[in-house]
């Protein structure tokens, strides 16, 4: 399997390229401003994009899913629940990518946004910003619910084996990866209880995203704005 984690410094999001044996690759959670980078690398690395995947309606970047779409005639897919009518493949909880030798198993993790995924294949976990290291997405806008996104992680990653290694959304510490066991053991944002961690997330009192009036509504769009 080709692996990549691409990063853009702008929003601290991690993309995430996965590539099977017959050059057919998946991207994750893009920015488009990153659109050059992407093409730039499929076309250094002989690829064909199958498919262009959102852990959930972003509020902070633009996705690249529906430009890509038009450049590769990719299939874009993100949450069933996400109302983006204009999505190839509607995700729902369970159902599984086969991608060549591999597959791409969806998990419905909600608690950040209500709509939000993550992707297992194999022994890596992609989940956007359910479960970060050392840390949590927020849950204070876009029908956002801190006991859903507890009940997310404990009850959908921290059930995966504990040498499952996690690929979050973001990082803003230049962190890369960790694994769940180690977040099981370290996350001091779930050392609390449910009825903590609720209220230390209820009182968080942190700005907007600075483009989440631009982002969302051009997410809703997958990007093509």
């Amino acid at each position: 399997m080709v692996f990549r984690q691409l990063f853009d410094k702008d929003t601290c999001t991690y993309t995430y390229l996965l590539a099977n044996e017959r050059k057919e690759a998946v991207l994750i959670d893009t920015v488009l401003e990153c659109m050059e980078e992407y093409t730039l690398l499929l076309s250094q690395l002989g690829l064909t994009l199958r498919y262009a995947l959102d852990t959930h309606v972003h509020a902070d970047h633009i996705t690249a899913a529906g430009v890509l779409r038009q450049h590769t005639g990719c299939e874009t897919g993100i949450s069933i629940h996400a109302g983006v009518d204009c999505a190839d493949v509607a995700l729902t909880d369970g159902m599984a990518l086969t991608v060549g030798s591999f597959d791409i198993h969806v998990l419905e993790t909600p608690g950040h946004t209500p709509t939000c995924l993550s992707f297992l294949c194999g022994d890596m976990v992609f989940t956007g910003d359910a479960l970060l290291i050392d840390g949590c997405g927020r849950t204070d806008f876009q029908g956002g619910d801190a006991g859903q996104l507890y009940d997310s992680i404990t009850q959908k990653l921290f059930v995966l084996p504990e040498q499952t290694v996690v690929y979050p959304g973001h990082d803003y510490h230049g962190k890369t990866s960790s694994t769940i066991g180690e977040q099981k053991a370290c996350n001091p944002r779930l050392k609390h209880t449910k009825h903590d961690f609720i209220e230390f997330m209820n009182q968080l009192d942190l700005p907007n995203p600075k483009r989440i009036e631009e982002a969302v509504p051009a997410n809703q769009a997958c990007g093509q704005v």
